[in-house]
């Protein structure tokens, strides 16, 4: 399975750390949305951002 992973609030004021995670996941802007597989990395860097994403399964 895939999960659809969308950013809902700014990166802007984040700790550095929290963006590249965003940026790895390939989230930029407010409701950029990508697909990433189901794996320990990605939910690692989920739960890393978890109060800036919304994440549904694919």
């Amino acid at each position: 399975m895939a999960k659809k992973i969308k950013l809902v609030k700014s990166l802007i004021g984040r700790k550095k750390s929290h963006i590249a995670t965003a940026h790895s996941l390939g989230l930029r802007k407010i409701n950029d949305v990508t697909v990433q597989p189901d794996n320990a990395a990605t939910n690692g860097k989920i739960k890393e951002i978890s109060y800036l994403i919304e994440v549904t399964e694919d």
